[in-house]
């Protein structure tokens, strides 16, 4: 399937009908997109993060406006665009508070669950696809459980701590699957990807004898087949040849801090790993690094799974006090988020107000990022009451995909569609974040002015039917959809573009599917800002 396909003749015309209509469909600057409040802080970490910028003679910027926050963060909390009555009730709401009110309601969400699940995983690698082979009923399984932890909020020492010594079959024990999740199932291979997992760090690039050090305590992980198709027991084996204690005389271990323990013949020593990981300062210094990165863009330390001494923080007590707080919460990782979310760092506008090299790395602005695949997709069906066709190279009943599933709420990364392939999803081989591409493409940005399945999901949505069925103004529909689209109200300016391009001839229906494809085109759309 050519997914840009389009006729090339008719678009050219397209384009030049809709030159004026596009450029009224503004970029970033001016008032719809930055607040006239006064910027103080709000708590440590605005005050920690400013005292920085002050020290390097970074301005920052503005707060964002009340239309830019609302939909800023229906896509960082629950990965969903705000409808058009959410956005509009938020930005009349005169109730001083309301920011806060809505990170709470939106941290309550089932949708929180199915975003911060898809992200995990991304870094858990669950698919039933080679070259990780889960199989369709442990990557399932195994998503539901991760799901499950998120939506209960699990404490995170509880939920690495089950998944580092989970045993059993990866059918009836999901966090099983951690262990089958990797290409390298070596001692060595499994210590990479607990340490690419859990402290944010690239043990390829470690010396080879401290690698070998971290590989002793997964020595005795032993994997075996039964008479189920697929399915597979991880357990314990103490009979490992590469165990490492002889004699069973008890071995000497060294962990990545340089702390010695010691591994008993028979006992499982991966338990002694969790117990000393969960209490190593690093495990919590990465986890509350990954939630600054999901929810600012870029981490303290960037990228957020490349933790090495020559990779410093940019603002190292920033991180130490998001460590220090999220440990102190007994590792509660939502009430981590809720403290990011009602900073004045996290409210910033997008719009910088200094021109230092070293502003964005601060955080001295709200980094401007393309939406993610799945967030993309859900937005532009969710907008046109289209439904996304997925498909696996596993045929149903073995994969099982629901009519109406959102992208963001996949529970294997073998399902997939050639919107999320072409538009950067991460295949899930190797749990880097490097794994997933955001920037915009020209084939991307060709399958957005010109395919036939945009056509199509623009022309037959329910918004351009709602927006045309009575006679309404053209004032009105403008209004009906930039805050459908954009979650804002359209300026005077636009408004009265708008009128000019609905009473130039083209008819009513047609002047609406302009706009909303002139909309969607645009950069405040395809972009979190």
């Amino acid at each position: 399937m050519n997914l840009c396909a389009g006729n090339f003749s008719a678009s050219i015309t397209r384009w030049v009908r809709l030159l004026v209509l596009v450029s009224a469909v503004r970029a970033f600057g001016g008032t719809p997109f930055e607040s006239a409040a006064t910027l103080t802080p709000q708590g440590k970490i605005d005050d920690l993060v400013f005292a920085r910028l002050q020290k390097l003679n970074i301005t920052p910027a503005h707060l964002s406006s009340d239309a830019v926050f609302v939909r800023r963060i229906y896509l960082d909390v629950i990965g969903t665009l705000p409808t058009a009555t959410e956005a509009q009730q938020f930005i009349l709401d005169r109730n001083p508070d309301k920011r806060r009110v809505l990170i709470d309601r939106l941290l309550a969400r089932d949708e929180f669950a199915d975003y911060l699940a898809l992200k995990w995983s991304d870094l858990l690698r669950i698919k039933a696809e080679f070259p990780i082979n889960l199989w369709p009923n442990a990557a399932q399984s195994y998503y539901r459980w991760v799901r499950d932890a998120l939506r209960d909020n699990k404490p995170c020492d509880q939920f690495a701590r089950e998944l580092l010594t989970a045993s059993g079959s990866n059918f009836e024990n999901p966090p099983v699957n951690f262990y089958r999740a990797m290409q390298n199932r070596t001692p060595a291979g499994i210590a990479q990807t607990v340490a690419l997992t859990f402290l944010g760090e690239r043990a390829e690039r470690w010396p080879s004898n401290d690698l070998a050090k971290l590989a002793i305590f997964f020595a005795n992980v032993g994997y075996k087949t039964t008479a189920e198709w697929k399915e597979e027991v991880v357990f314990f084996n103490p009979a490992a040849t590469n165990a490492g204690a002889l004699n069973g005389s008890p071995l000497e271990a060294v962990l990545p801090d340089g702390a010695r323990a010691k591994l008993s013949p028979d006992q499982d020593p991966r338990a002694g790993f969790a117990n000393w990981l969960v209490k190593n300062p690093q495990f919590a210094r990465h986890l509350a690094n990954r939630a600054w990165g999901w929810l600012l863009g870029r981490g303290i330390v960037h990228e957020a799974d490349d933790f090495r001494a020559d990779n410093a923080p940019s603002n190292p007590e920033l991180l130490a006090y998001l460590e220090q707080e999220l440990v102190s919460s007994g590792y509660d990782f939502k009430q981590l988020y809720r403290q990011i979310l009602n900073s004045k760092t996290y409210q910033l506008a997008s719009i910088p107000q200094s021109t230092s090299a070293a502003a964005a790395a601060n955080f001295a602005f709200y980094p401007l990022r393309r939406m993610d695949a799945e967030v993309l997709i859900d937005a532009l069906d969710q907008l046109t009451g289209a439904t996304e066709k997925y498909s696996s190279p596993i045929p149903e009943p073995y994969t099982f995909i629901p009519d109406n599933l959102r992208s963001i709420a996949l529970p294997d990364g073998s399902i997939s569609s050639p919107f999320l392939e072409l538009f950067g999803r991460p295949a899930r081989d190797t749990g880097q974040d490097s794994e997933r591409n955001n920037h915009l493409t020209a084939a991307q940005k060709l399958c957005l002015l010109n395919s036939s399945q945009m056509q199509k999901k623009i022309e037959s949505s329910r918004m351009i039917e709602f927006q045309t069925s009575s006679n309404r103004a053209p004032a009105d529909i403008a209004t009906g959809m930039y805050l459908g689209i954009l979650s804002r109200f359209p300026t005077a300016e636009e408004i009265k573009t708008t009128q000019d391009y609905f009473q130039s001839g083209i008819g009513k229906r047609q002047a609406a599917v302009d706009l909303a494809w002139a909309l969607m085109n645009s950069t405040e759309f395809l972009y979190r800002h």
